[in-house]
């Protein structure tokens, strides 16, 4: 039992998780809702640039980025 437990877990780690293949229709979609979270962090740049407060530019991100990624950073976190 420990021997195929640990075959197991070295294949995972050497070969990684099986992936589904997408269609090409997910591809797609895929592709556009990287360039919508792309744009809306774009926008949260351009809002702290412009000096507005960081709860302020957070606020637009999130709406921005509602139904596109997870967590309220659209996707992406920060160390601070």
């Amino acid at each position: 039992m420990k021997t195929s437990l640990f075959a197991l877990a070295a294949a995972l780690f050497l070969f990684g998780p099986a992936q589904a293949q997408h269609t090409d229709q997910e591809r797609q979609e895929d592709i556009a809702r990287h360039r919508a979270m792309a744009a809306a962090h774009e926008g949260m740049a351009k809002c702290l640039a412009s000096g507005k407060k960081e709860d302020i530019c957070a606020a637009e991100l999130q709406a921005a980025c509602k139904g596109l990624a997870l967590g309220k950073s659209c996707g992406m976190r920060h160390a601070h």
